[in-house]
């Protein structure tokens, strides 16, 4: 029997060529379908513990009434209704709102409640976020010794102190008189975290700001070293130091800028250049993909030093430096205000004969040196300390030349005659 032929109350026979009539039955009242509708209505009976979508059909100063397609109104008072707080004055009538079913009470009306439906959701997206691994930017709204308080909706999210990042960790207060309020710098600020450990029975929910900065740190220097080209100039905080050079964060990966791509002039340690937090623009000299890392350059963004040599000093010319660096063939010499660095010959330091140069200058002292050669094209440049020495005051003599024959003649025309002897 096909759809069209039980519409019209008929059948016809494969046997007969003719249509047999059929009464047509009402299936809703059969006593199966009403079980059914009975069982169906039993169902779908509001429960303690469920959540569901209602409508508010009438807000009062003391309650709200919300339609959950109940036999009558649910309500949200007292206590529920404190919850809500500030949200209280942003509900309006027909504002489809989730609620959550609390219990009936003795008159039958089904106690209702708005702030746990939310925070319900809130815990649903808490456990998804667990599961997923994703990371959010939350706001810090409190704090303790032991951590920082970042929210998921309704629900209190805690960060420990060993979860935080080194940047946040940077902004505790050690020298509070009450260690709670080491962490108030953190207020009001945003955090990057991910959900590690959720107990909703215990009501707890654990974030790591440390976890997500190093997953973030990594996405983010592969975009980088996918989009960074050499020669390409970009701004960043100096984040370390060290011996060989200083890192650079550029925003979620860190650069290397090399102690040889510092400065033009010789530099011992970076910390005569920059300093941890300083802002710096560098240019990208070399980017890795197979090792992961950048190479960056501070001093070719600045104008190379030998370019004005011939337009600043020339030979012969006195100038003031600063001992570098010693070495057994002599010492070299940084002019002062420049990161020209020339070198003084261990025959240009004395006009005695020296074994070493640390026998006439030390590293760090400062003296008036004269330029004996300049060399543009090699960049190299020739100081001395012996011929910018102040020359010493001569007498001069009123003398002849004598031959070694006349020497006792010499001598003794200007032998002084004897003073106060008597002949």
């Amino acid at each position: 029997m096909n759809k069209q032929q039980a519409l019209l109350g008929k059948t016809f026979s494969s046997s007969y060529m003719f249509a047999v009539e059929e009464p047509v039955v009402d299936v809703s009242q059969h006593p199966m379908a009403m079980l059914l509708e009975e069982f169906e209505d039993i169902y779908n009976e509001p429960q303690a513990g469920d959540i569901r979508q209602g409508i508010i059909v009438d807000k009062r100063g003391h309650e709200i009434l919300v339609d959950i397609g109940f036999k009558s109104e649910g309500i949200v008072s007292g206590r529920e209704l404190d919850r809500l707080g500030d949200e209280i004055a942003e509900l309006r009538i027909g504002d489809e709102v989730p609620v959550f079913i609390l219990r009936e009470d003795k008159d039958g009306n089904m106690l209702l409640s708005i702030a746990r439906a939310k925070a319900e959701e809130d815990w649903k997206m808490a456990e998804d976020l667990l599961n997923s691994q994703e990371m959010f930017t939350g706001i810090v709204t409190g704090y303790n010794r032991g951590g920082a308080i970042v929210r998921i909706g309704r629900v209190r999210g805690f960060v420990p102190a060993s979860q935080l990042s080194s940047e946040s960790q940077s902004l505790q207060v050690t020298d509070m008189e009450d260690d709670d309020d080491r962490w108030h710098r953190l207020m009001d600020t945003e955090l990057r975290v991910k959900v590690i450990d959720l107990d909703r029975r215990r009501n707890r929910l654990i974030l790591s700001e440390r976890v997500a900065m190093r997953e973030w740190r990594k996405e983010q220097k592969e975009k980088l070293l996918q989009e960074l080209g050499e020669g390409s100039v970009i701004e960043g905080v100096v984040s370390s130091l060290a011996d060989f050079g200083a890192f650079v964060n550029l925003g979620g990966a860190d650069g290397l800028i090399h102690l040889s791509e510092l400065s033009w002039g010789r530099v011992n340690h970076p910390s005569e250049v920059i300093k941890i937090g300083q802002k710096v623009k560098v240019q990208v000299i070399s980017v890795d993909l197979d090792r992961k890392r950048i190479g960056l350059s501070l001093r070719r963004l600045q104008p190379e030093p030998w370019d004005t040599v011939s337009d600043k000093y020339e030979v012969g010319q006195v100038v003031p430096c600063t001992i570098t660096k010693l070495v057994n063939f002599g010492a070299f010499a940084r002019l002062d205000g420049d990161a020209i660095e020339g070198l003084i010959h261990i025959s240009e330091l004395a006009d005695r004969r020296i074994n070493h140069p640390k026998e006439v200058v030390s590293e760090g002292e400062a003296y008036d040196l004269r330029i004996i050669r300049i060399d543009v094209d090699k960049r190299r440049m020739g100081l001395s300390l012996k011929q910018a020495l102040p020359a010493e005051e001569s007498v001069e003599y009123d003398w002849v030349p004598v031959s070694p024959e006349d020497a006792v003649e010499v001598t003794e025309i200007h032998t002084p005659e004897p003073v106060g002897e008597l002949a």
